[in-house]
């Protein structure tokens, strides 16, 4: 049976509609407060909830999170880990964006670090100039020694030296930009993870907006309707009946000697 007003307690206490748990009246939120669509789902909970009653925050958290669940099952069909953090995170009232790049960051191994560090060098113009100036020294000094040359025309070894450069650096720079796609990916989740809860959130405060027009409204033409009723009234009382003048007294004559 649920109380026609919520009960309090002079001590600052009350129960709790849906739970009929005694909490502070800080915990509690009014139930004209919530949304259409969650005031449903309570309602379809607790037909009788009136429209002061008060219900804790913990359950309209996970009322809320189930009413989002369901929205976006019935949007989007089966609900996926993504959707469903970000249904968490709007019941909790948490922020759910990071710092993906200092978070992915934080977990690499010394592979991977200088992985990372061999694809940025290779991939700069240092690295060019100095792959350059070794190959024109390489071939110069092979040219000035003549008979004496270490590698001589046309610098076999000069080749198999860059073919194994090639072939050791191409698997390096391979594995630092999977790590970088590995990144983009979780950014992309992340990004994705932001831009549906600000679209739920977005849809949530025109929901809320809506409803509180329309409750301004009601109490406008409800207050319309009592200054109507009172011009009525007065209208059809009858003028008040003016009282005759009263004839003020008349002086007593002089006392004679």
């Amino acid at each position: 049976m649920i109380p026609q007003t919520p009960a309090e307690d002079p001590a600052g206490l009350a129960t709790c509609a849906l739970t009929d748990v005694v909490l502070p009246r800080s915990d509690m939120v009014p139930f004209f407060s919530l949304t259409p669509g969650l005031a449903d789902t309570l309602l379809r909970e607790r037909p009788g909830l009136t429209h002061d009653a008060l219900v804790s925050r913990a359950a309209v958290a996970e009322r809320r999170d189930r009413y989002i669940r369901d929205m976006l099952t019935a949007e989007h069909g089966e609900l996926n880990e993504l959707e469903a953090q970000v249904a968490a995170s709007i019941a909790r009232a948490d922020t759910i964006s990071s710092d993906v790049a200092a978070e992915f960051a934080e977990v690499r191994t010394v592979g991977q670090r200088m992985a990372d560090v061999v694809a940025s060098f290779g991939g700069s113009w240092t690295f060019i100039a100095l792959f350059g100036a070794v190959m024109v020294v390489w071939m110069g000094l092979n040219a000035a020694l003549s008979a004496r040359a270490f590698d001589p025309f046309p610098f076999i070894l000069l080749n198999l030296v860059l073919s194994c450069l090639a072939a050791v650096q191409a698997p390096i720079i391979m594995m630092s930009q999977k790590r970088q796609e590995a990144k983009d990916r979780l950014r992309s989740e992340s990004d994705y993870r932001v831009n549906l809860k600000a679209e739920l959130e977005i849809r949530h405060l025109h929901e809320k907006l809506d409803h509180i027009l329309q409750h301004q409204w009601q109490r406008l033409a409800e207050i319309q309707q009592m200054q109507i009723e009172i011009m009525q009234d007065r209208q059809a009382a009858p003028p008040p009946v003016p009282e005759p003048p009263t004839r003020p007294p008349e002086p007593e004559p002089p006392a004679r000697a």
